[in-house]
């Protein structure tokens, strides 16, 4: 993708020629998929650069060497694909609701030729319950307001492990709504790292949650109730 490497590099991320071709057909794959499949609004090649991309591993840096990652709610592979690109020490799992999204990211992990990631077709809340607290992260982008997010999330984090939760200029109103939630569920907040894409003048907020205690048996709730009744 033209200036890839460059504006990477200014956000502090060197790219290797196989990673900028890793991302070129990342990017080939997402614009003729979406023209069958509803991935993403964004398909002009220097907004997906900036919006998905750059966005997806701004925070690659707070994920511990060769740990275990869920991403959920994983759509067009954002975060999972780019930070899989950058970090190919990550063990990557993404979960999508929706089985075509999952056929279209695994064809992405076999054409880019990537290891230790796959796409599972299955509910949050469902998988949540089968994989309790396996996961040193649980990652989401763009997916439910804090509240709702954080059940989906802190079941899976193992003691001690982390969220990693990506948020526009607006996640302060959303934390407030949300501490019940996070208390509740064992996780507190260790901290709110802010990045600002100066290309397009985005402000974004990466909340970091630290699980410090188990998350009780009967959460995630199932029938939607993370969604219709948040904690």
């Amino acid at each position: 993708m033209k200036n890839l490497k460059n504006i990477f590099k200014n956000y502090g991320t060197n790219v290797s020629d196989l990673q900028d071709e890793q991302f070129d057909k990342y990017f080939s794959m997402l614009i003729e998929t979406n023209k069958v499949l509803n991935l993403t609004a964004i398909t002009e090649e220097r907004e997906v650069l900036l919006k998905h991309f750059l966005d997806s591993i701004l925070p690659s840096k707070f994920f511990s060497k060769c740990a275990t990652m869920v991403d959920v709610g994983s759509g067009a592979g954002f975060p999972s694909i780019p930070l899989k690109i950058i970090r190919p020490d990550l063990k990557i799992c993404m979960v999508d609701s929706l089985n075509k999204r999952v056929n279209f990211l695994n064809e992405v992990i076999k054409n880019l030729q990537l290891q230790n990631i796959g796409a599972i077709h299955c509910r949050a809340e469902d998988f949540a319950r089968k994989n309790r607290e396996s996961f040193d992260y649980a990652v989401a982008r763009a997916v439910a307001p804090l509240n709702t997010l954080v059940e989906y999330l802190l079941p899976l984090v193992k003691l001690g492990g982390h969220a990693i939760i990506y948020k526009s200029s607006k996640l302060e109103e959303e934390l407030q709504l949300a501490k019940n939630a996070i208390s509740i569920l064992g996780g507190t907040v260790e901290s709110i790292e802010k990045f600002v894409i100066e290309e397009e003048n985005l402000e974004r907020n990466i909340l970091i949650l630290k699980k410090i205690k188990p998350t009780p048996s009967k959460y995630p709730r199932d029938k939607n109730k993370p969604k219709l009744s948040p904690l």
